[in-house]
């Protein structure tokens, strides 16, 4: 690839895990709208649960969630009671009849929970929601914080899934991110959960940090590959210390550049490929036989997803929740979000009500994030003539773009091999939104 061409694409953009993206959300959405949000589902929807548990044991000072270390456990066991009494105010808004096919635990680190903790949160999600036969559960997983009594834990609450956060497995990168790791410790998970059962495994990685070579990620890499894992997601570090403090506790002047960054994502998919995965979307690999791999893909606040669920339902301090009027978000000081739940109330701070453009808009940027092309029959039959503003900016895409990034195929308009690792920058042209503010996303590669 022309390093111009990678320069060109790099400034920052958002990662398009919603649209509009957090950052345009207001608090001109709050708990009243969000109850009648609620009341307003249909009784055949079917739902998908976002769980937040927003502690970890240490802080990764690359982290860009939602999360506080904590050396006792006294904060958790305080925390988790608001989190049981939301799922249940929020159950009680919702018609009885909705069924639950996904449910993700994130944070921080779920199992950060004692097993006893964990059993008593899978209770209490299971008693307010009817969750469907062969509904996904999973759970991201921080491997140095588990032992057999967790594993048990998870298995024993119907989890189907773990994510493995790894990032990186060289120990000068690890101490310069604050994440000291072994590849004992990750197997020790994953073959720790294949014993239980959980046979669907994810590992998560990460280029762009402090000191990482693309020689280097591709060893990290080759670890991964021996654990054989279902899915593989690499993510591209986004370094923001003016939004994320602990951030400022990494030596910038180690960071890989722009076409640093491009190789190492490029050396990534090269690897994965070679070893039999399939690339979906931007930057998730599967195995040929799990789900991901299919034809049903979308895109939500955990990444690439198979989860095409009606609605989502996010539960805990900062979690975010997409109904069909638009999304909410709840507080993200846990102090405010305690005492909100401890009132009787809904937790929603934020949120955004879409309009039917949004709506287009955001179909057309899912779509080319997902499929890396987007229909334009199916525009037509889904927005009538409003599809036609979008359809002229495609065109004019195509008449501007000098370097072969998009093109046209047949009715769709489809982003080539060659523009795939910008697709973030070239749905951003889709983005109305997406005028100011620019400095608080990841870099386009």
């Amino acid at each position: 690839m022309n390093p111009e061409v990678v320069k060109r694409y790099s400034a920052p953009v958002p990662r398009y895990t919603s649209y509009p993206t957090a950052p345009h959300f207001t608090s001109d959405v709050g708990p009243d709208q969000y109850a009648e949000w609620l009341a307003a589902l249909s009784p055949a929807s079917r739902l998908s649960l976002y769980l937040h548990i927003p502690y970890c044991v240490s802080l990764c000072w690359y982290c860009g969630c939602c999360t506080k270390e904590v050396r006792r456990y006294d904060p958790v066991g305080q925390y988790l009671p608001s989190l049981h009494a939301e799922i249940e105010g929020v159950s009680r808004r919702l018609p009885a009849a909705h069924s639950v096919t996904h449910i993700h635990w994130g944070g921080g680190t779920p199992n950060i929970l004692s097993p006893d903790d964990i059993a008593r949160l899978a209770e209490v999600q299971a008693r307010h929601f009817q969750i469907g036969d062969g509904a996904e559960f999973a759970v991201e997983i921080d491997p140095r914080g588990l032992d057999d009594e967790r594993v048990t834990a998870f298995a024993r609450a119907g989890v189907t899934r773990v994510s493995l956060g790894v990032q990186d497995f060289d120990t000068k990168v690890q101490a310069a991110i604050n994440r000291h790791q072994s590849f004992a410790q990750t197997k020790f998970a994953a073959d720790a959960f294949r014993a239980a059962g959980i046979g669907a495994i994810n590992v998560d990685v990460v280029y762009g940090l402090p000191h990482q070579t693309r020689d280097g990620v591709q060893r990290t890499i080759e670890q991964v590959l021996a654990l054989r894992p279902a899915r593989v997601a690499a993510f591209g570090y986004a370094h923001l210390p003016s939004r994320l403090k602990h951030q400022r506790m990494i030596d910038e002047t180690a960071l890989p550049d722009s076409i640093e960054r491009f190789a190492q994502a490029s050396r990534i998919a090269r690897t994965l490929g070679a070893a039999g995965y399939v690339r979906v979307g931007l930057d998730h690999y599967a195995l040929p036989d799990d789900p991901l791999a299919g034809n049903t893909l979308a895109r939500n606040f955990q990444g690439y997803t198979t989860d095409t669920a009606d609605a989502l339902i996010g539960l805990g301090t900062s979690a975010i929740g997409r109904l069909p009027q638009g999304y909410v978000q709840n507080h993200p000081a846990t102090g405010e979000y305690v005492r909100r739940i401890g009132e009787g109330r809904l937790a929603t701070s934020r949120g955004f009500v879409l309009s039917e453009t949004d709506r287009m808009r955001g179909f057309v940027i899912e779509r080319l994030m997902c499929d890396l092309a987007f229909p334009a029959r199916e525009l037509r039959l889904r927005y009538g003539n409003h599809a036609e503003e979008i359809l002229q900016e495609a065109q004019a895409l195509l008449e501007a773009d000098r370097d072969r990034l998009v093109e046209r195929d047949g009715e769709a308009f489809r982003v080539t091999d060659r523009g795939r690792p910008f697709v973030r920058s070239i749905a951003a042209c889709f983005d109305s939104y997406f005028d100011e503010g620019a400095t608080r996303h990841a870099p386009g590669v």
